[in-house]
């Protein structure tokens, strides 16, 4: 069994839309982190995530280098097309589908339909022999999975019988013998069939994956390949099971034993219909189950708008054959095929335990429980219970989030030291704080007080600043000015984008003390450096005076020092020059 699983979530593309969570009814995503993953034990391999995923974050498997490896093998290598084939390949003939594959290696092509035929004929000879009760195809490989897994008190009521891709896969084995054989189709659970029984389907991709080995390998249709042809041949009413109602189509028995044909596609209306049946008295009723709405032609790995009513006119024409039932064809294969119960649940958690979890998301009466389906869930018990199953996260609650935002925001505005006020394009104010409120004056204090807001006052009537908004509101960014006259007060004021063109903030700070103090100590220093100016001239006068003096004593002194020298004499000298 291949180590990947047929769906899954390449994390570093997911963008936490929690989409795959609303249109999984299987509910088979679980969020980690912000990110959602495929939970395997849980997943049927629909694709509907693949389908709807917005960021292409859900992938279907692709098996490309294990088809490269089986192409260079030396056993033979056969491809089973399925019929929807004509709606992702509208512009190309049989014959032309056949030349791309043969060009890629392939040893033959051969149609699904061909298997399809097969189990259309074996089911009606199936009911004849099972006159009572309800009975439910085995052709979708996701919805009898869905079966077995979340309505598996009825498992045991799917026909035993192989799908069209087995039972094919054991024709073309039966008539060539040593081969390996590789599905193309719209579906992602035909890899699962070959993941659990590869000794019957070798492989199977999807025609995108088709697509890309034909683009890489650089492989066109051949315009002149209408001399080619099917293994076993062209089908017939086999073509027709891409369609919802198809199936019945090929089996109707006006002389039959079943009373009524259903066609049920989507897993909701499985659901709906599997959960108020009764499987076992009455007459016999036969349901047609698809995954997919409308059928395998809406198939997850089918190209979006292909399925077009021009698509679907020429491949019906395509199924217009000389048969259109399959009731008396030969079955020469056993096609038995056991489809036991697979259930899977979440345990039901206890009433307290439901509880706890409502409330960590803010829910704390049954008002509080919104069930807005933001989440994915169709219900808050819903999304507690995924919460205690470790399936979801708290932060998937958007009115949770909304409101904790709310409330940090309102805590925020309420106590920060300054005015806060965030207006409209029309500078009508959304909110503000009580600190704004009393830059504003006595007349804004009254309204706020009475109405605990001044929600919708123009504040270009009553800000001097609101020109500021004109620029932030249109380009976005910010601004701020120092120091500006309000009346008797000096503010800083910032104004700040929050919604380009739609929403814009302003912080405005009270600095009428700060400017005061400041001029304060401008004066005192101003005092200050004018008596150091004075003290220093004071200081150098003094010095200078000082100088003057002590010049003239050493002059004085040097002048009678010199003047008795010159009294003593030469001898004296010459003495004291001696000495």
């Amino acid at each position: 069994m291949a180590a990947q699983p047929p769906v899954f979530t390449t994390l570093n593309e997911c963008q936490d839309c929690y989409k795959c969570v609303r249109h999984c009814h299987a509910k088979a995503i679980r969020i980690e982190n912000g990110h959602a993953a495929v939970i395997q034990e849980a997943c049927v391999a629909c694709g509907e995530c693949v389908r709807i995923c917005p960021a292409h974050a859900k992938k279907i498997r692709s098996d490309i280098s294990r088809l490269r490896q089986l192409l260079a093998d030396d056993t033979p290598v056969y491809a089973s097309v399925a019929p929807s084939w004509l709606t992702y390949f509208p512009d190309w003939t049989p014959g032309q589908l056949i030349s791309v594959l043969r060009q890629l290696g392939f040893a033959g092509v051969s149609e699904t339909a061909h298997g399809a035929q097969l189990v259309s004929s074996a089911t009606a000879t199936f009911l004849r022999e099972h006159p009572e009760g309800l009975w439910l195809s085995s052709a979708c490989p996701a919805a009898v999975d869905y079966i077995r897994k979340y309505h598996p008190h009825i498992a045991d009521r799917i026909v035993p019988l192989d799908s069209p891709v087995q039972a094919h896969c054991k024709q073309l084995r039966a008539t060539l013998g040593k081969i390996h054989i590789v599905f193309f189709g719209p579906c992602a659970a035909k890899k699962n069939e070959a993941d659990r029984h590869p000794d019957v389907l070798t492989l199977a991709c999807t025609f995108q994956h088709l697509d890309q080995l034909l683009h890489e390998s650089d492989i066109v249709p051949d315009p002149n390949a209408e001399r080619e042809t099917f293994i076993l041949g062209s089908a017939e009413e086999g073509r027709a099971y891409p369609f919802e109602g198809g199936m019945n189509d090929t089996l109707r028995d006006p002389a039959g034993p079943v009373k009524r044909y259903f066609a049920v596609s989507g897993l909701e209306n499985i659901d709906r219909f599997s959960a108020t049946v009764d499987p076992v008295h009455g007459p016999l009723h036969f349901v047609e189950m698809l995954a997919c709405h409308g059928g395998c032609i809406n198939g997850p790995a089918m190209k979006p708008g292909n399925c077009t009513y021009e698509a679907l006119e020429r491949t019906d024409s395509f199924a217009q054959t000389a048969r259109s039932s399959s009731l008396g064809r030969d079955v020469p294969y056993d096609l038995s095929h056991d489809y036991p119960s697979d259930s899977y649940s979440m345990q039901s958690p206890a009433p307290d335990q439901l509880s706890k979890a409502l409330q960590s998301v803010g829910k704390f009466s049954l008002e509080d429980e919104l069930n807005c389906g933001a989440c994915g869930y169709d219900s808050c018990r819903d999304f507690a219970a995924a919460l205690l199953a470790g399936k979801a996260e708290t932060s998937m609650c958007h009115t949770f989030l909304r409101k904790n935002f709310e409330r940090k925001s309102s805590a925020l505005i309420k106590y920060i030291p300054a005015g806060v006020v965030i207006v409209d394009k029309d500078l009508h104010i959304l909110e503000c704080n009580s600190q704004f409120v009393d830059l504003m004056g006595p007349d804004a204090r009254t309204i706020y007080d009475t109405l605990h807001n001044l929600d919708g006052v123009d504040l270009s009537r009553n800000f001097p600043f609101a020109h500021l908004f004109s620029s932030i509101l249109k380009n976005g960014g910010e601004t701020t000015k120092f120091s500006q006259t309000w009346g008797k007060m000096v503010v800083n004021v910032s104004v700040f984008s929050i919604m380009p063109g739609k929403v814009a903030g302003a912080v405005v700070q009270d600095v009428t003390r700060s400017e005061i103090q400041r001029e304060e100590i401008a004066e005192r220093a101003q005092e200050l450096i004018l008596k150091n100016v004075h003290t220093v001239q004071e200081v150098a006068k003094l010095f200078g005076e000082h100088i003057a003096e002590s010049e003239i004593l050493l002059n004085q002194i040097a002048g009678k020092f010199s003047d008795r020298s010159a009294s003593m004499g030469p001898a004296h000298h010459d003495k004291r020059s001696l000495s």
